[in-house]
């Protein structure tokens, strides 16, 4: 927010004076240190949601082992791809991510690739985890969007409004030396990604969401987002029709999002198996999804008056009750998700680098 200065309320956002700090002889980069503290929260929260899904949250640190390098590789090489010319000049300059560069698509592609294998390699059903990660994974970025301030990217055509960005002459793009003061667009991808993070959630808590569908919808909403993004952003991009090639792609990933989203929720009722490293019980169509009573997935889950949904008399009707509602607030339809006494028990590289987004 606009800061103040010798008691005058200044007009725009300052450009922050360090971008890092000194550990001994390690720089570490705030834009590397976000990324950590992103990947921390988004296994965390994820962790939460996967348990209260009756899933075992170990599988979600071995998803993350694996997930994590796939995404930043997926990442640079996107970036790679697109925006050759940033690449830095030696030959080591494409596999260079500490100079910066690594593109979200990329990213999330081998991510959700190394995820998928290592979902199904435990017996669990992915699209289920993908429901669990979704929320999670837009919290993630948000967190990260901070390294882009202190990094100075990430930033818009030239603006004069109050919360406007002040940008360093060092870190203009050329054409631009003139201006001042920029667009936050890091900024407001923040509050749209934990915006819609928080959407995510409410829908899984008053929807019926079939397995891949919040996945869908997070790929949809975000790619949406960042139509608009792409026609205020003035970074290097490569151009097809006089736009940046980021807008063509997200555009074709808004429409993918929601067709799979579509296709996702009219898709038959199935078996999915929640599962996960450890003893689960076999896939079969079930009636509800439920965290253990009385388990913190449960608590976090539901809330006063959520028994009701799913009706019944007696102690079998408020346990159908109580395992309808879950699987409801975990974005669930009951007709789809895996019954509680079959799901799985709960078992028992810090980045220093700067970087742009593609």
């Amino acid at each position: 927010m606009p800061s103040r200065a010798s008691g005058h309320l200044l007009s725009f956002i300052p450009s922050p004076s360090i971008d890092g700090f000194h550990i001994g002889p390690l720089f570490i980069h705030f834009y590397g240190l976000m990324y950590v503290v992103g990947i921390t929260a988004a296994i965390i929260i994820t962790r939460r949601r996967w348990r209260a899904m009756g899933g075992n949250p170990d599988l979600v640190g071995d998803v993350a082992l694996w997930a994590v390098p796939a995404g930043i590789i997926g990442g640079r090489i996107y970036f790679d791809i697109t925006t050759p010319g940033v690449i830095p000049h030696v030959w080591y300059g494409v596999f260079a991510v500490w100079t910066g560069g690594l593109g979200i698509w990329g990213g999330i592609a081998g991510g959700a690739l190394a995820g998928i294998w290592r979902v199904r390699r435990a017996g669990a059903s992915a699209g289920l985890f993908a429901n669990a990660i979704a929320p999670a994974l837009l919290v993630a970025q948000a967190i990260g969007r901070v390294g882009n301030y202190f990094n100075q990217e990430l930033f818009g055509k030239p603006s004069s409004l109050p919360w406007a960005l002040e940008i360093s002459l060092s870190h203009r793009p050329p054409g631009y030396l003139g201006y001042s003061t920029f667009q936050p667009s890091f900024l407001y991808e923040l509050i749209f990604d934990l915006a819609l993070a928080a959407a995510l959630v409410w829908i899984g808590h008053h929807a019926r969401i079939k397995p891949w569908g919040l996945f869908a919808l997070y790929v949809a909403g975000y790619s949406g987002y960042r139509i608009f993004e792409e026609t205020i952003r003035i970074d290097y991009s490569q151009y097809i029709l006089g736009l940046r090639l980021n807008f063509w792609v997200a555009l074709i990933m808004t429409l993918v999002g929601v067709g799979w989203f579509v296709y996702a929720q009219r898709r038959p009722a199935g078996s999915w198996r929640v599962g996960g490293p450890g003893p689960a019980g076999p896939a079969r169509p079930a009636t509800a999804l439920a965290a253990p009573p009385g388990s913190a997935g449960a608590d976090e889950l539901t809330g006063p008056g959520d028994a009701d949904l799913a009706g019944g008399d007696g102690a079998g009707g408020q346990q159908d009750a109580e395992a309808g509602s879950l699987a409801e607030a975990a974005g669930l339809s009951p007709d789809n998700a895996v019954s509680a006494d079959k799901a799985a028990s709960p078992g028992g590289t810090a980045a220093a680098a700067g970087g742009s987004e593609a």
